[in-house]
């Protein structure tokens, strides 16, 4: 099977990052590539994994922050690491 070139993952939007997950984890599955490289797919899954992991993480974090006023409704947001 071709391997297309690896883009870098920094480069990637987490659309993107998951795809070549799951593209990752199919290849795997197939169990048709040798353990050489399934060593060096798997890692490459694993920087995927974490890079999408912490888009999620970071984007919970700005939903958790956005202020509300006294209705409820929204006002803007604060930073992440800004004290409450």
């Amino acid at each position: 099977m071709e391997t297309p070139p690896e883009q870098p993952i920094e480069s990637m939007s987490f659309e993107d990052a998951l795809r070549a997950l799951e593209q990752v984890v199919r290849q795997l599955e197939s169990g048709d590539i040798p353990l050489d490289e399934s060593i060096s797919l798997y890692a490459r899954g694993e920087e995927l994994r974490k890079a999408c992991q912490a888009r999620l993480d970071s984007a919970q974090a700005r939903i958790e922050k956005i202020v509300q006023d006294a209705e409820g409704r929204p006002t803007g947001t604060v930073p992440f690491d800004a004290e409450s």
